[in-house]
């Protein structure tokens, strides 16, 4: 079995994800994880598809044909560790949210990438705020720690930046 991950952006409208779902299963493929969103009126996301590895060619064909109805997808090769999906050091889950300003994600990664910590995932949205109504930022990450880091570090690395970036951050154990 070989391993593939489609990622797709396209105006947005019914029957996209259908589309994508019935060219993997003509292929004779298997839908296994995804991550599809509306964002910025457009149709984003990737999809891992788990094929027989002499479907591979069904699969470009049949991703072409949705290609063609105006929904962009590419096709990749799953890395080898998506099969094996190793998990080494302390998973930790992070919460921050504070007044919107440009350079919170570029700040908050830059501490975690300092660290060798890795974002195995990150969403992050706007909200009105309650009192003012001027917009909050929010942001929520799994983070995967390396051997040796210990979750304590991270929160100092955080904290560090936090009053500089005026956010309240959370870590705790990823569950």
């Amino acid at each position: 079995m070989a391993q593939f991950v489609l990622s797709v952006v396209g105006s947005d409208r019914p029957g996209l994800t259908r589309a994508l779902a019935a060219a993997v299963l003509a292929a004779g493929g298997n839908w296994l994880e995804s991550h599809l969103s509306r964002l910025g009126g457009l149709y984003v996301g990737s999809v891992l598809v788990e094929i027989p590895a002499e479907g591979a060619p069904a699969l470009r064909a049949a991703v072409t044909a949705v290609d063609a109805a105006g929904l962009e997808v590419r096709l990749a090769p799953a890395g080898a560790a998506a099969e094996a999906e190793v998990e080494v050091g302390e998973a930790l889950a992070l919460s921050l949210v504070g007044q919107d300003q440009p350079g919170i994600v570029n700040q908050v990664t830059g501490v975690l990438s300092a660290l060798g910590a890795n974002i195995e995932s990150l969403v992050t949205r706007l909200s009105a705020g309650a009192h003012s109504g001027a917009p909050l930022f929010h942001m929520d990450a799994r983070l995967r720690l390396p051997p040796g880091l210990e979750a304590g570090a991270v929160q100092a690395g955080l904290e560090a930046i936090s009053g500089e970036i005026m956010v309240d951050i959370t870590l705790a154990p990823a569950g």
